[in-house]
């Protein structure tokens, strides 16, 4: 079981927005702000998902995290929200072939990290 995951981002303000943004649609939030340190999760007790801010890091290439949504109008919900927050599309809310109702969409958000919300509801 996965406890927690951290990524480097690089500007604070438009990664906490992005985030803020993006994963309000899948039901989590921001449960602490440490300065550097940012984290999210369905509670303060429960922060699984953290920003960590580094000025000098580059392209953060090939991290990829998916966080579970509760359906797939969440997963429509997450893609517009990352769209309309800095984020870049990499392949919009649809069914994938990886396994039965796999349902997701895929973005980049500002230093390039790829992000995938993803239910696995039939409808």
């Amino acid at each position: 079981m996965l406890d927690h995951v951290s990524i480097g981002i690089t500007d604070r303000e438009k990664s906490k927005n992005f985030y803020d943004a993006i994963l309000s649609t899948i039901g989590f939030k921001r449960v602490a702000d440490y300065g550097e340190s940012i984290a999210y999760g369905p509670s303060r007790e429960n922060p699984f998902f953290w920003l960590i801010e580094h000025k000098d890091i580059g392209h953060a290439e090939g991290f990829h995290c998916a966080f579970r949504a509760p359906d797939r109008s969440s997963i429509h919900a997450f893609h517009a929200a990352a769209l309309s927050s800095g984020g870049t599309d990499n392949g919009g809310p649809g069914k994938r072939d990886y396994e039965e109702n796999y349902y997701a969409a895929f973005v980049l958000d500002p230093d390039g990290n790829k992000i995938e919300a993803v239910c696995f509801n039939p409808e």
